[in-house]
C-alpha cells in the first residue's frame, strides 16, 4: 500500500484526504518513482476547487475521475521501469514538472520521457520546487515574449515561487524588473532576488507606478499569475504592441471582455500561456530543463524553498498558499 493525498469531491482544502492505495507495476514507457519531495503549486488548488476539471489532462494518461490525486511536480528516485524504457534506469535521481497529475504520493508511475535526470549539485527539495515553476519561467521569458537586455518588464506576485525565479532570471537576461508584492517583507525578499522596483500593491497603484518608472512608456511585457484582480491595470501597463502574458488565476478567472479593448491598449498582444502547451515533446523538455539547470548551477537563479509540510498536511499547505501566507516555493514531504 502507498500513502497518497486525494479528493473524492471538489471544494476547499478540507476535501483533501490522506489515504492508502495500491499501485501497479510501471507499464510500457513508464518509470516508478519514489518521491522524496513534492512541489506545491496553484494548479493543485485549481484542480481541488473545481476551477480545472479533473479530466483536463486525461489525454496524457493521468487520472481523470474521482478520487483524484493532484500534483504535477516532484523529485525522487527511480525504483522500477517498464518495457521500452531506455532513457532512465533504476537508481536514477529524477525530477518532473509536467502532467499527468498524481504527485501527491509516496510512490507513483510516470512517463519516462517526462523525467529529467538530476545532477548531484541539485538537492531533492530544490528539484521538487524548481521544475514546474522553472519551466514556466522559461516559457514566459523566452517564448511568450523574449526578454531583451535593457527591457523593463512587470512581474506580478514577485515574491512567490514563480516570481522569485522570474525576477532572478530576467535580471540575468539584462532586464530592469518591476514586481508587485503584498507587503514590505515580500518587497525586501523580491528586491534581494533581482526585483529593481518592488511595488506594494496594497498601498500603491501599480499601473501608475509602472508608468512613472518607465517615463510613461509602459513595458513590453507583463507576466500575470493573479488574474481577475490585476487584469485591467495590467493592460494599462503594456506599451503599444506589447504583450500581456496571463499564466494563472490566483484571484479568480478573468471575466469575459470585449476584444476591441486590446486595440485601445496599443494593439496589445494577450495570451493565456500554459507551459504544458510549450513543453510537449522530449526535445521541448530537454531545451527548457537544460536552460533551467544551467541558470541554477551558474548561481544566476537560486530556488528558495521557504516552507515545508508533511504530505499528510497538504490541506494546511493549500490554506497557506491560497491565503498568500507563503513566499518562494513550498514542498510537501512524504
Amino acid at each position: 500500500m502507498v500513502k497518497v493525498v486525494r479528493f473524492h469531491k471538489t471544494g476547499g482544502p478540507e476535501v483533501l484526504q490522506y489515504e492508502d492505495i495500491d499501485i501497479d507495476p510501471p507499464g510500457p514507457n513508464e518509470a516508478q518513482v519514489r518521491n522524496v519531495a513534492i512541489g506545491l503549486n496553484f494548479i493543485d488548488c485549481y484542480f481541488r476547487s473545481g476551477l480545472y476539471p479533473v479530466d483536463a489532462f486525461a489525454n496524457l494518461g493521468g487520472g481523470s475521475t474521482m478520487p483524484f490525486v493532484p500534483g504535477v511536480e516532484g523529485s525522487g528516485v527511480v525504483e522500477a521501469v517498464g518495457d521500452q524504457v531506455d532513457t532512465i534506469a533504476v537508481g536514477d535521481r529524477v525530477a518532473y514538472g509536467l502532467p499527468p497529475p498524481g504527485a501527491y504520493a509516496e510512490l507513483r508511475n510516470f512517463r519516462a520521457d517526462r523525467l529529467v535526470k538530476l545532477p548531484d549539485s541539485i538537492d531533492d527539495r530544490t528539484a521538487a520546487a524548481m521544475m514546474l515553476k522553472g519551466l514556466t519561467v522559461h516559457m514566459l521569458l523566452q517564448r511568450t515574449y523574449e526578454v531583451q537586455p535593457g527591457d523593463h518588464i512587470l512581474i506580478h506576485a514577485a515574491a512567490g515561487g514563480v516570481g522569485l525565479i522570474a525576477c532572478q532570471w530576467a535580471k540575468h537576461l539584462g532586464a530592469t524588473v518591476i514586481g508587485t508584492v503584498g507587503s514590505d517583507e515580500k518587497a525586501e525578499l523580491a528586491s534581494a532576488h533581482g526585483c529593481d522596483h518592488p511595488i506594494v500593491y496594497t498601498r500603491e497603484n501599480f499601473a501608475y507606478k509602472v508608468k512613472e518608472i518607465t517615463d510613461g512608456k509602459g513595458v513590453p511585457a507583463v507576466y500575470d499569475s493573479v488574474g481577475k484582480d490585476t487584469f485591467d491595470d495590467s493592460l494599462k501597463c503594456v506599451r503599444p504592441l506589447g504583450t500581456l502574458a496571463v499564466f494563472g488565476s490566483a484571484s479568480g478567472p478573468i471575466p469575459p471582455f470585449d476584444i476591441s479593448r486590446l486595440q485601445w491598449a496599443g494593439s496589445a498582444f494577450l495570451t493565456r500561456a500554459g507551459v504544458f502547451n510549450y513543453v510537449v515533446t522530449p526535445d521541448d523538455l530537454a531545451v527548457a530543463s537544460d536552460a533551467l539547470i544551467d541558470v541554477i548551477q551558474s548561481g544566476a537563479v537560486k530556488i528558495e524553498v521557504n516552507q515545508t509540510f508533511d504530505l499528510a498536511d497538504a490541506a494546511e499547505a493549500h490554506r497557506a498558499l491560497e491565503g498568500r501566507a507563503t513566499t518562494g516555493s513550498t514542498v510537501l514531504l512524504p
